[in-house]
């Protein structure tokens, strides 16, 4: 069993028999006498990937869900079909568009990702925090950030994912995305 003394970023529970991995977490004690420590927790459904902001009473006991994640390989999408297959069975899968979220769109075949199986059916993939596209097009001119003051410009990736770049990047060479953020993160070297 685990307790909210145990939480840190990444730890996975289980909330109402869903499975949760902890994104973010605070400790809050009160200034009053007599009144319960709070620890306040933004954790991701595993399952669902949603996320939620929940609130727990200090030394709450949880359990810890069987989640198990393994290597797999993404093959192609048929429609709203994505195609898996796992790299130690090579057993092959395929998800629904709607059941992968956000995900979707950092997906390119030949990729190595990793599928969240609990109990024992695969629930979601991780994808890399950070993936490498082709820049298919890049808008005209820049943008100008006024808190960083850097300049950038709208680019397409091979993906079809729009994103801000620094305005000396052109169609065709290779960048580093977050995956977490959908940033710009470096230029691939030549």
């Amino acid at each position: 069993m685990l307790s909210t003394g145990d939480f840190k970023r990444g730890l996975a529970i289980l909330v109402e028999k869903q499975p949760y991995v902890i994104d973010d977490y605070s400790v809050q004690t009160p200034s009053a006498r007599g009144a319960a420590t709070l620890v306040r927790v933004k954790a991701r459904n595993v399952i669902t990937g949603q996320v939620l902001d929940m609130t727990f009473k200090a030394g709450e006991k949880f359990e810890e869900p069987d989640l198990e994640r393994r290597k797999i390989n993404f093959l192609y999408a048929d429609g709203d079909d994505f195609h898996f297959m796992d790299e130690t069975s090579y057993e092959q899968f395929h998800m629904r568009r709607d059941a992968l979220g956000e995900t979707v769109r950092w997906l390119r075949e030949g990729t190595t990702l990793r599928s969240i199986v609990f109990e024992g059916r695969v629930a979601g993939i991780e994808v890399p925090q950070f993936v490498e596209f082709e820049v298919a097009e890049t808008g005209p001119g820049g943008r100008s950030d006024m808190a960083s003051g850097k300049v950038t410009k709208s680019a397409t990736l091979s993906n079809g994912t729009t994103i801000r770049v620094p305005v000396y990047l052109e169609a065709g060479e290779t960048v580093v995305v977050d995956t977490t953020t959908g940033e710009f993160v470096k230029r691939v070297g030549r």
